[in-house]
C-alpha cells in the first residue's frame, strides 16, 4: 500500500466543515481554545508589525524566544535547559514532524497509544515509519505502562499528557518508568506536553524531570490561547539540534517571524492563571452533566476534553456524531478519530466555549438522547 493511502482523514476537521454548513451549532468538537491571548501578545504582535519585523529567523527560531522558554522550564518545573537545545517549530505539528524524522528511519517503529491524537500516525505514515499500537483504557488510566512495551522492537515511544483525547494525565512514577525504560533499551521518549498548564488536579510534570535525553513537544495553542499564530517548541538532546536544524532549513526554513515576537509576551502568568481557572470552571460543569447522561470512565484532570462513553446508545460513534450534528445541532468528535480500540464506543466533548453555550449543548444533548429512547 502507498504510504499516502495509510493517512487516515482528521475527522475532527471534516465534522467541523459540516458544522459549518449550519446555523446554531454548538461546537464541543474542535480542540481551540475560544479565549484571547495575554493582551501583552496583541501589543508585541503590533510592535513587531510596526517595526516591520518580516524577515526569516534563524532556523532554530529567535535566540530570545528560546531563551524565554528555557526560563519557563526552570520556573515551572526547576529543571535546567539549556536554550541551544530549545527549538522554535511551526506549531507543534511541525515539532512531531521534525521529531519523527529525526528519529526514525523507513520500516523502523514507533508506539503510540490507542486511543490517542490522529495526527501520530500519520506523521509516522507519511515517513514511512511503522506505528505500533498499544491499547489503553481505563484500567491503566490511559497511560502506557512499561510492561506493555517490553515485547515490542521499536525506536521511539510517543505519548501525551494530559492527554488528547481523555484529559488524563501520566503519573510522575509511570513517567520516570517509562524515560528510564526508554533510556536502558536506546529508545527515544517523545512526550507530547503541549496541554500543559491547563491541569486541574494534581501536577503536570515534564518528561525532562525524568530523562534529560527525552524529547519534549509543547506550544502556545493551547494554555497560551494561540492557534492561529501557529508557534510552537521543542527539546531536544544536543546531538538532535542539527539535524532538526537542517530538516527545519529545507522544510519550513523557520516558524513564523511575527508570531514568534509576539510569543515573547506569552508568559503571563498571571493572566495564564486566569485562562486555567475558565477551562477548570468549564470542567466542572460539563463533566458534572455529561456523567448523568453517559458512562464517563476517565475524569478529564487536564486539557479540555470527556471522553464519553455512548454504547448505551449507539455502537456507532462516527454515526451517532453526524445524527447529533443534523437533529440538536451540537457538533462533537467521534471516537474513530482516534484510534481502533473500542473507539467506535465514545465520542470526544471539548469545553471551549463560554459555560451558557455548554448549557444550551447540554440542554440538546437531553432532548436528542430522549428522542433516542
Amino acid at each position: 500500500m502507498d504510504r499516502l493511502e495509510k493517512v487516515s482523514p482528521f475527522i475532527v476537521m471534516d465534522i467541523l466543515a459540516q458544522a459549518q454548513k449550519y446555523e446554531d451549532v454548538v461546537h464541543m468538537e474542535i480542540g481551540e481554545p475560544d479565549l484571547e491571548p495575554s493582551p501583552k501578545v496583541m501589543e508585541a504582535l503590533e510592535r513587531a508589525v510596526k517595526e516591520k519585523t518580516f524577515f526569516y529567523t534563524p532556523a532554530l527560531g529567535l535566540w530570545e524566544l528560546r531563551e524565554r522558554i528555557s526560563e519557563f522550564y526552570r520556573k515551572k518545573y526547576s529543571v535546567e535547559v539549556s536554550p541551544e537545545r530549545v527549538i522554535v517549530t511551526t506549531g507543534t505539528s511541525g515539532a512531531f514532524l521534525v521529531a519523527y524524522a529525526v528519529t526514525l528511519n523507513a520500516g523502523e517503529k514507533i508506539i503510540l497509544p490507542d486511543p490517542s491524537y490522529p495526527c501520530y500516525k500519520n506523521f509516522a505514515y507519511l515517513l514511512d515509519a511503522q506505528p505500533v499500537f498499544v491499547n489503553v483504557d481505563k484500567e491503566t488510566n490511559y497511560e502506557v505502562r512499561k510492561e506493555m512495551i517490553e515485547d515490542i522492537d521499536a525506536k521511539a515511544l510517543h505519548i501525551s499528557s494530559p492527554q488528547n483525547p481523555t484529559g488524563t494525565l501520566y503519573s510522575p512514577e509511570t513517567l520516570k518508568e517509562l524515560a528510564e525504560y526508554c533510556e536502558e533499551k536506546g529508545m527515544y521518549f517523545i512526550s507530547d506536553e503541549i496541554y500543559h498548564g491547563l491541569v486541574y488536579e494534581g501536577r503536570e510534570h515534564t518528561a525532562l524531570e525524568f530523562s534529560d535525553r527525552a524529547i519534549v513537544i509543547n506550544g502556545f495553542s493551547k494554555y497560551f490561547c494561540m492557534p492561529g499564530f501557529r508557534i510552537g517548541w521543542m527539546i531536544v538532546p544536543e546531538e538532535l539540534v542539527r539535524k532538526a536544524e537542517i530538516v527545519i532549513q529545507n522544510v519550513f526554513i523557520s516558524a513564523p517571524t511575527l508570531s514568534q515576537y509576539a510569543a515573547l509576551e506569552a508568559f503571563d502568568y498571571e493572566y495564564l492563571e486566569k485562562v486555567r481557572k475558565t477551562f477548570e470552571e468549564r470542567r466542572n460543569f460539563l463533566y458534572g452533566e455529561l456523567k448523568k447522561l453517559f458512562k464517563i470512565d476517565a475524569k478529564p484532570q487536564g486539557a479540555f476534553y470527556v471522553w464519553a462513553n455512548i454504547s448505551d446508545y449507539s455502537t456507532d460513534s462516527y454515526e451517532f456524531a453526524l445524527k447529533l450534528l443534523r437533529e440538536a445541532r451540537v457538533a462533537v468528535t467521534p471516537g474513530v478519530d482516534f484510534g481502533k480500540n473500542k473507539t467506535k464506543e465514545y465520542i470526544r466533548f471539548a469545553y471551549t466555549r463560554k459555560i451558557e453555550e455548554l448549557k444550551e449543548g447540554v440542554e440538546r444533548i437531553k432532548k436528542f438522547l430522549e428522542k433516542l429512547s
